[in-house]
Protein backbone atom coordinates (compact mmCIF):
# COMPACT_ATOMS: atom_id res chain seq x y z
CA UNK A 1 0.00 0.00 0.00
CA UNK A 2 1.34 3.44 -0.92
CA UNK A 3 2.29 5.61 2.01
CA UNK A 4 0.25 8.80 2.43
CA UNK A 5 2.23 11.96 1.81
CA UNK A 6 1.93 15.25 3.64
CA UNK A 7 0.07 16.68 0.64
CA UNK A 8 -2.45 13.83 0.85
CA UNK A 9 -2.96 14.63 4.53
CA UNK A 10 -3.49 18.32 3.82
CA UNK A 11 -5.98 17.47 1.03
CA UNK A 12 -8.00 15.28 3.40
CA UNK A 13 -8.32 18.21 5.82
CA UNK A 14 -9.99 20.43 3.21
CA UNK A 15 -13.70 21.05 3.60
CA UNK A 16 -16.01 19.32 1.12
CA UNK A 17 -19.10 21.52 1.59
CA UNK A 18 -19.81 25.15 2.43
CA UNK A 19 -22.97 27.23 2.90
CA UNK A 20 -23.25 31.01 2.68
CA UNK A 21 -26.08 33.55 2.41
CA UNK A 22 -25.93 35.96 -0.56
CA UNK A 23 -28.07 38.95 -1.49
CA UNK A 24 -29.87 39.20 -4.84
CA UNK A 25 -27.08 41.14 -6.56
CA UNK A 26 -24.45 38.64 -5.41
CA UNK A 27 -26.66 35.75 -6.53
CA UNK A 28 -27.05 37.26 -10.00
CA UNK A 29 -23.32 37.92 -10.28
CA UNK A 30 -22.47 34.37 -9.24
CA UNK A 31 -24.93 32.85 -11.72
CA UNK A 32 -23.56 34.92 -14.60
CA UNK A 33 -19.98 34.09 -13.62
CA UNK A 34 -20.59 30.33 -13.58
CA UNK A 35 -22.49 30.47 -16.86
CA UNK A 36 -19.75 32.50 -18.56
CA UNK A 37 -17.10 29.99 -17.45
CA UNK A 38 -18.89 27.05 -18.98
CA UNK A 39 -20.26 25.37 -15.85
CA UNK A 40 -23.05 22.90 -16.66
CA UNK A 41 -26.53 23.69 -15.27
CA UNK A 42 -28.53 20.93 -13.54
CA UNK A 43 -31.84 20.63 -11.71
CA UNK A 44 -32.05 21.00 -7.92
CA UNK A 45 -35.36 21.62 -6.14
CA UNK A 46 -35.98 25.08 -4.67
CA UNK A 47 -32.98 26.69 -6.37
CA UNK A 48 -32.60 29.76 -8.56
CA UNK A 49 -29.81 27.93 -10.33
CA UNK A 50 -27.41 25.03 -9.87
CA UNK A 51 -24.18 24.35 -11.75
CA UNK A 52 -21.72 21.47 -11.96
CA UNK A 53 -18.00 22.20 -12.18
CA UNK A 54 -14.99 19.92 -12.56
CA UNK A 55 -14.54 19.33 -8.85
CA UNK A 56 -17.55 20.89 -7.08
CA UNK A 57 -21.21 21.80 -7.53
CA UNK A 58 -22.87 25.11 -6.67
CA UNK A 59 -26.58 25.29 -5.72
CA UNK A 60 -28.18 28.70 -5.16
CA UNK A 61 -31.47 28.35 -3.27
CA UNK A 62 -34.45 30.70 -3.44
CA UNK A 63 -33.94 31.40 0.28
CA UNK A 64 -30.65 33.10 -0.56
CA UNK A 65 -28.44 30.28 0.62
CA UNK A 66 -25.68 29.02 -1.64
CA UNK A 67 -24.30 25.52 -1.06
CA UNK A 68 -20.95 24.48 -2.52
CA UNK A 69 -20.15 20.76 -2.39
CA UNK A 70 -17.33 18.57 -3.68
CA UNK A 71 -13.60 18.11 -3.26
CA UNK A 72 -12.90 21.49 -4.85
CA UNK A 73 -15.13 23.38 -2.41
CA UNK A 74 -12.39 25.10 -0.45
CA UNK A 75 -10.56 26.40 -3.52
CA UNK A 76 -13.81 27.63 -5.09
CA UNK A 77 -14.81 29.48 -1.91
CA UNK A 78 -11.38 31.09 -1.47
CA UNK A 79 -10.57 31.99 -5.08
CA UNK A 80 -14.02 32.59 -6.60
CA UNK A 81 -16.79 33.10 -4.04
CA UNK A 82 -14.84 35.26 -1.61
CA UNK A 83 -12.45 36.98 -4.02
CA UNK A 84 -14.94 37.74 -6.83
CA UNK A 85 -18.44 37.70 -5.30
CA UNK A 86 -18.52 38.65 -1.59
CA UNK A 87 -15.05 40.22 -1.43
CA UNK A 88 -14.95 39.20 2.23
CA UNK A 89 -12.58 36.58 3.62
CA UNK A 90 -14.40 34.30 6.08
CA UNK A 91 -13.33 30.74 5.32
CA UNK A 92 -10.88 29.56 7.94
CA UNK A 93 -11.80 32.39 10.33
CA UNK A 94 -14.86 30.80 11.97
CA UNK A 95 -13.15 30.61 15.35
CA UNK A 96 -12.45 34.35 15.17
CA UNK A 97 -15.86 35.35 13.79
CA UNK A 98 -17.92 32.85 15.82
CA UNK A 99 -15.96 31.77 18.92
CA UNK A 100 -19.17 30.56 20.62
CA UNK A 101 -19.57 27.87 17.95
CA UNK A 102 -16.56 26.05 19.41
CA UNK A 103 -17.56 26.18 23.06
CA UNK A 104 -19.00 23.02 24.63
CA UNK A 105 -22.75 23.55 24.32
CA UNK A 106 -26.09 22.02 23.31
CA UNK A 107 -27.87 22.49 19.98
CA UNK A 108 -31.63 21.97 19.57
CA UNK A 109 -33.74 21.62 16.42
CA UNK A 110 -36.77 19.73 15.11
CA UNK A 111 -38.08 18.09 11.95
CA UNK A 112 -41.48 17.13 10.55
CA UNK A 113 -43.50 20.10 11.82
CA UNK A 114 -44.67 21.12 8.36
CA UNK A 115 -45.20 17.59 6.99
CA UNK A 116 -48.72 16.12 6.86
CA UNK A 117 -47.43 12.57 7.29
CA UNK A 118 -45.16 11.49 10.10
CA UNK A 119 -44.32 12.75 13.59
CA UNK A 120 -42.56 15.86 14.83
CA UNK A 121 -39.07 14.97 16.07
CA UNK A 122 -37.11 17.15 18.50
CA UNK A 123 -33.37 16.55 18.88
CA UNK A 124 -30.63 17.75 21.19
CA UNK A 125 -26.92 17.34 20.49
CA UNK A 126 -24.13 18.23 22.92
CA UNK A 127 -20.57 18.49 21.64
CA UNK A 128 -17.19 20.11 22.24
CA UNK A 129 -14.62 21.74 19.99
CA UNK A 130 -12.98 18.60 18.55
CA UNK A 131 -16.32 17.09 17.53
CA UNK A 132 -17.55 20.40 16.11
CA UNK A 133 -14.45 20.87 13.96
CA UNK A 134 -14.80 17.32 12.60
CA UNK A 135 -18.48 17.80 11.77
CA UNK A 136 -17.83 21.05 9.91
CA UNK A 137 -15.21 19.34 7.75
CA UNK A 138 -17.60 16.44 7.11
CA UNK A 139 -20.26 18.82 5.78
CA UNK A 140 -22.71 18.96 8.70
CA UNK A 141 -25.05 21.87 8.02
CA UNK A 142 -28.76 22.74 8.02
CA UNK A 143 -30.55 19.51 7.09
CA UNK A 144 -32.91 21.32 4.69
CA UNK A 145 -29.98 21.65 2.28
CA UNK A 146 -29.00 17.95 2.43
CA UNK A 147 -30.49 14.96 0.58
CA UNK A 148 -31.78 12.02 2.64
CA UNK A 149 -28.93 9.56 1.87
CA UNK A 150 -26.35 12.10 3.07
CA UNK A 151 -28.54 12.90 6.10
CA UNK A 152 -28.38 9.26 7.19
CA UNK A 153 -24.61 9.16 6.68
CA UNK A 154 -24.07 12.32 8.74
CA UNK A 155 -26.46 11.10 11.44
CA UNK A 156 -24.32 7.97 11.86
CA UNK A 157 -21.19 10.14 12.05
CA UNK A 158 -22.69 12.43 14.70
CA UNK A 159 -24.01 9.57 16.82
CA UNK A 160 -20.68 7.76 16.55
CA UNK A 161 -18.53 10.73 17.56
CA UNK A 162 -16.67 10.13 20.83
CA UNK A 163 -17.82 12.50 23.56
CA UNK A 164 -20.94 13.68 21.75
CA UNK A 165 -24.37 13.26 23.35
CA UNK A 166 -27.50 12.78 21.22
CA UNK A 167 -31.13 12.58 22.37
CA UNK A 168 -34.42 12.72 20.47
CA UNK A 169 -38.06 12.93 21.50
CA UNK A 170 -41.14 12.15 19.43
CA UNK A 171 -44.67 10.87 19.82
CA UNK A 172 -46.01 8.10 17.58
CA UNK A 173 -48.82 9.28 15.35
CA UNK A 174 -51.74 7.90 17.44
CA UNK A 175 -50.35 9.53 20.61
CA UNK A 176 -49.50 12.73 18.74
CA UNK A 177 -53.08 13.01 17.46
CA UNK A 178 -54.48 12.22 20.90
CA UNK A 179 -52.44 15.04 22.45
CA UNK A 180 -53.20 17.52 19.67
CA UNK A 181 -56.89 16.59 19.85
CA UNK A 182 -57.24 17.70 23.47
CA UNK A 183 -59.01 20.92 24.32
CA UNK A 184 -56.62 23.86 24.17
CA UNK A 185 -53.88 21.81 22.50
CA UNK A 186 -51.14 23.82 20.83
CA UNK A 187 -48.32 22.54 18.62
CA UNK A 188 -45.77 25.00 19.99
CA UNK A 189 -46.45 23.85 23.55
CA UNK A 190 -46.14 20.21 22.53
CA UNK A 191 -42.91 20.94 20.69
CA UNK A 192 -41.59 22.83 23.73
CA UNK A 193 -42.25 19.75 25.87
CA UNK A 194 -40.42 17.57 23.32
CA UNK A 195 -37.41 19.90 23.23
CA UNK A 196 -37.27 20.12 27.02
CA UNK A 197 -37.51 16.32 27.30
CA UNK A 198 -34.68 15.67 24.83
CA UNK A 199 -32.51 18.41 26.35
CA UNK A 200 -33.00 17.32 29.96
CA UNK A 201 -32.05 13.74 29.02
CA UNK A 202 -28.94 14.98 27.23
CA UNK A 203 -27.94 17.17 30.18
CA UNK A 204 -28.29 14.19 32.50
CA UNK A 205 -25.67 12.40 30.40
CA UNK A 206 -23.40 15.43 29.99
CA UNK A 207 -23.81 18.85 31.55
CA UNK A 208 -22.96 22.02 29.61
CA UNK A 209 -23.76 25.58 30.73
CA UNK A 210 -25.74 26.74 27.70
CA UNK A 211 -27.54 25.71 24.56
CA UNK A 212 -28.99 27.24 21.39
CA UNK A 213 -32.47 26.59 20.03
CA UNK A 214 -33.63 27.31 16.50
CA UNK A 215 -36.42 29.66 17.53
CA UNK A 216 -39.98 28.57 16.68
CA UNK A 217 -41.79 30.93 19.09
CA UNK A 218 -41.03 34.20 20.86
CA UNK A 219 -42.51 32.87 24.10
CA UNK A 220 -40.22 31.13 26.65
CA UNK A 221 -42.14 27.87 26.31
CA UNK A 222 -39.10 25.59 26.38
CA UNK A 223 -37.58 27.48 29.31
CA UNK A 224 -40.84 27.03 31.23
CA UNK A 225 -40.84 23.28 30.52
CA UNK A 226 -37.20 23.03 31.64
CA UNK A 227 -38.13 24.74 34.92
CA UNK A 228 -40.93 22.21 35.43
CA UNK A 229 -38.40 19.42 34.91
CA UNK A 230 -36.08 20.94 37.51
CA UNK A 231 -33.30 21.97 35.11
CA UNK A 232 -31.30 24.76 36.76
CA UNK A 233 -28.20 26.84 36.04
CA UNK A 234 -28.60 26.37 32.30
CA UNK A 235 -29.00 29.17 29.76
CA UNK A 236 -31.13 28.38 26.72
CA UNK A 237 -30.56 30.92 23.98
CA UNK A 238 -33.01 31.24 21.08
CA UNK A 239 -32.71 32.81 17.66
CA UNK A 240 -33.89 32.26 14.09
CA UNK A 241 -31.50 30.70 11.56
CA UNK A 242 -29.65 29.09 14.46
CA UNK A 243 -28.57 26.24 12.14
CA UNK A 244 -25.54 28.39 11.31
CA UNK A 245 -24.21 27.10 14.64
CA UNK A 246 -22.69 23.68 13.83
CA UNK A 247 -24.14 21.98 16.92
CA UNK A 248 -27.65 23.18 16.05
CA UNK A 249 -26.96 21.98 12.50
CA UNK A 250 -26.04 18.58 13.95
CA UNK A 251 -29.34 18.53 15.88
CA UNK A 252 -31.10 19.42 12.63
CA UNK A 253 -29.47 16.44 10.91
CA UNK A 254 -30.29 14.04 13.77
CA UNK A 255 -33.94 15.17 13.91
CA UNK A 256 -34.34 14.83 10.14
CA UNK A 257 -32.70 11.39 10.10
CA UNK A 258 -35.13 10.14 12.75
CA UNK A 259 -38.03 11.65 10.82
CA UNK A 260 -36.84 9.83 7.68
CA UNK A 261 -36.70 6.53 9.61
CA UNK A 262 -40.23 7.08 10.92
CA UNK A 263 -41.47 7.89 7.41
CA UNK A 264 -39.89 4.72 6.04
CA UNK A 265 -41.75 2.67 8.66
CA UNK A 266 -45.06 4.40 7.88
CA UNK A 267 -44.44 3.97 4.15
CA UNK A 268 -44.01 0.23 4.65
CA UNK A 269 -47.34 0.09 6.44
CA UNK A 270 -48.99 2.15 3.70
CA UNK A 271 -47.43 0.05 0.94
CA UNK A 272 -45.85 2.93 -0.96
CA UNK A 273 -43.44 5.80 -0.29
CA UNK A 274 -45.27 8.53 1.60
CA UNK A 275 -44.51 12.02 0.34
CA UNK A 276 -43.13 14.79 2.53
CA UNK A 277 -44.68 18.22 2.88
CA UNK A 278 -48.35 18.99 2.24
CA UNK A 279 -48.64 18.97 -1.57
CA UNK A 280 -51.39 17.77 -3.90
CA UNK A 281 -49.59 14.39 -4.09
CA UNK A 282 -49.72 14.20 -0.28
CA UNK A 283 -53.45 14.94 -0.36
CA UNK A 284 -54.03 12.12 -2.87
CA UNK A 285 -52.13 9.68 -0.65
CA UNK A 286 -54.34 10.78 2.24
CA UNK A 287 -57.42 9.91 0.19
CA UNK A 288 -55.89 6.50 -0.60
CA UNK A 289 -55.32 5.84 3.10
CA UNK A 290 -59.00 6.55 3.78
CA UNK A 291 -60.00 4.18 0.96
CA UNK A 292 -57.76 1.39 2.28
CA UNK A 293 -57.95 1.80 6.04
CA UNK A 294 -61.03 3.95 6.64
CA UNK A 295 -61.08 7.49 8.01
CA UNK A 296 -59.95 6.32 11.46
CA UNK A 297 -56.88 4.79 9.84
CA UNK A 298 -55.66 8.24 8.80
CA UNK A 299 -54.62 8.85 12.42
CA UNK A 300 -51.88 6.19 12.08
CA UNK A 301 -50.15 8.18 9.35
CA UNK A 302 -51.10 11.86 9.39
CA UNK A 303 -51.44 14.95 11.59
CA UNK A 304 -55.18 15.32 12.02
CA UNK A 305 -55.00 18.99 13.06
CA UNK A 306 -53.82 19.94 9.55
CA UNK A 307 -56.40 21.56 7.28
CA UNK A 308 -55.56 18.82 4.75
CA UNK A 309 -56.98 16.16 7.08
CA UNK A 310 -60.32 17.94 7.43
CA UNK A 311 -60.57 18.54 3.70
CA UNK A 312 -59.97 14.94 2.60
CA UNK A 313 -62.15 13.43 5.34
CA UNK A 314 -64.92 15.89 4.47
CA UNK A 315 -64.57 15.14 0.74
CA UNK A 316 -64.92 11.43 1.49
CA UNK A 317 -68.10 12.07 3.50
CA UNK A 318 -66.48 10.47 6.57
CA UNK A 319 -66.78 13.21 9.18
CA UNK A 320 -69.24 10.99 11.06
CA UNK A 321 -66.49 8.33 11.25
CA UNK A 322 -63.72 10.79 12.10
CA UNK A 323 -65.28 14.00 13.46
CA UNK A 324 -62.64 16.66 12.88
CA UNK A 325 -63.06 20.31 13.78
CA UNK A 326 -63.62 22.56 10.78
CA UNK A 327 -60.56 24.82 10.36
CA UNK A 328 -60.91 28.57 10.32
CA UNK A 329 -60.57 30.70 7.20
CA UNK A 330 -57.17 30.64 5.54
CA UNK A 331 -55.01 33.56 6.59
CA UNK A 332 -54.13 36.09 3.91
CA UNK A 333 -50.41 36.28 4.68
CA UNK A 334 -49.81 39.14 2.22
CA UNK A 335 -52.43 41.25 3.99
CA UNK A 336 -51.11 40.22 7.42
CA UNK A 337 -47.56 41.27 6.54
CA UNK A 338 -48.84 44.49 4.99
CA UNK A 339 -50.76 45.37 8.18
CA UNK A 340 -47.63 44.77 10.26
CA UNK A 341 -45.70 47.13 7.94
CA UNK A 342 -48.55 49.66 7.94
CA UNK A 343 -48.95 49.43 4.17
CA UNK A 344 -51.75 48.41 1.82
CA UNK A 345 -51.52 44.98 0.17
CA UNK A 346 -51.49 44.92 -3.64
CA UNK A 347 -54.86 44.54 -5.37
CA UNK A 348 -55.76 41.12 -6.80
Amino acid sequence: MAKKTDSDSEESKKISSYTIKLDDAQMEKLGELLKSRGWKPFEVAYTRFAYKGNDCNVSAYTSGKVVVAGKGTEDFVRFTLESEITQKVKLGYDEVLHPDWYESHAGLDESGKGDFFGPVVAATVIADKDAIQGWIKAGVRDSKAIADPKIMELDALIRGTAGATVETCLCGMPKYNELMGRKGANLNRLLAWQHATALSKALTNRWVPWGLLDQFTEDPLVQNELARKGVKNFELRMRTKAEEDPVVAAASVVARAEFVRQMRSLSQEFGDKLQKGASAAVKEQGREIIRRFGAQGLARFAKLHFRTAYEIVSEAGKLDELPLKEPGAKMDFAAFRARKRGTTPPAE
